[in-house]
């Protein structure tokens, strides 16, 4: 007999334990519990309701194994809720016994900002394109204390650029302090720009998000903004898309985003078992509503693969719209990129072909 919370495994290295009734007990009541900090209070009473009347009428009893059960406990919230981002998640090892309030430490802190460091505070890459296009491309929005003097030193490496593009693909989010700061460089600095709420029903706080007067490098204004986006963009990443597309200053190029707007944070519910739950609700200062579950659309829908081509494409018809004629290298721009597109485009066409 394997004692409850012990980790068993097969020969290909699958691991479970096998779960007693007062293990699902437990598990059940934290999960009842931690929805009291759900972003949405009177779904959150509903949930609890119907855990509640499982729990008292015995229900899982058949569940002994902790996958089964993580799977089974996502599966009914989700539908109880019509939330995907509320989500229970099984570790065959003990977890470690930290809550999601307690904060870092000093040393963590450092840790956290040599690892960013190591990865250029996620900004991947910062060029000049051919027609004098910028393009910044961004794998993450790491806070404006850590990136912020990096994020100025590659917004002057554009700074002279006619047209921008900001290569949000894939981009899994981060900071709403570093979407703020990205967006101080987009707009003026007086009036200063409304941006979002989030709302904390559990701690009756509203949290504002403004652009600011002092950015620390060249602001980057009167001169079109191109976002590329695709399904890996999400939470803080969609944020910026969704903000700009709001404020009608970026265009936005690719697939639809994932659909993740409110931010939470992961909870221990017992030595194998933690849950995410969104503990709070963002409302565009804009739109009043957010992208939560349907994603922020482009303006221009085209496949991931080719979203910074056609940008690129785009930027320079633009652009020779209003020079006329168009330069020397304007012209030859034109011409390069609208091949290249071409042939990706037909390239596309045949790997699909290829999958039928």
């Amino acid at each position: 007999m394997v004692e409850s919370g012990s980790p068993i495994g097969d020969s290909k290295g699958f691991q479970d334990i096998d779960l007693d009734p007062v293990s699902r007990t437990h598990v059940l009541e934290a999960i009842a519990d931690a929805l009291d900090r759900y972003a949405f209070p009177e779904v959150a009473a509903q949930a609890q309701t119907d855990i509640r009347r499982r729990l008292s009428d015995g229900g899982y009893g058949d569940i002994v194994s902790g996958h089964q059960f993580a799977e089974t406990l996502t599966t009914q919230l989700q539908a109880l809720t019509e939330d995907r981002s509320v989500r229970v998640n099984f570790s065959p090892q003990p977890l470690p016994n930290l809550s999601a309030d307690t904060p870092p430490t000093a040393e963590e802190l450092a840790y956290q900002r040599q690892q960013s460091q190591r990865r250029n505070f996620d900004i991947n890459r910062v060029e000049r394109l051919s027609g004098n296009l910028g393009l910044l491309q961004l794998y993450g929005f790491e806070p404006p204390e850590f990136a912020g003097e990096t994020l100025a030193a590659a917004m002057a490496c554009v700074a002279h650029t006619e047209g921008l593009i900001i290569d949000l693909r894939y981009n899994r989010g981060g900071s709403p302090g570093m979407v703020a700061l990205l967006c101080s460089y987009l707009l003026p600095p007086y009036p200063s720009v409304h941006l979002s709420d989030v709302h904390w029903p559990a701690e009756d706080r509203i949290e504002q998000s403004w652009t600011v007067p002092y950015v620390g490098g060249s602001r980057y204004l009167d001169r079109p903004v191109y976002v590329l986006t695709g399904s890996e963009t999400a939470t803080a990443a969609e944020e910026f898309a969704y903000t700009l597309k709001q404020l009608q200053r970026a265009t936005l190029i690719g697939e639809t985003t994932a659909g993740k707007a409110n931010p939470g944070a992961g909870q221990r519910l017992h030595d194998h078992f933690w849950m995410f739950l969104p503990t709070g609700r963002v409302v565009s200062a804009v739109s009043g509503d957010n992208w939560e579950g349907a994603g922020v659309l482009p303006d221009f829908k085209v496949p991931v693969e080719l979203a910074l081509k056609v940008a690129h494409y785009m930027g320079l018809t633009d652009l020779s719209k209003q020079s006329q004629p168009p330069g020397q290298e304007l012209e030859a721009a034109l011409e390069t990129v609208k091949k290249q597109l071409d042939q990706m485009q037909q390239d596309l066409i045949s790997q699909l072909g290829g999958l039928r």
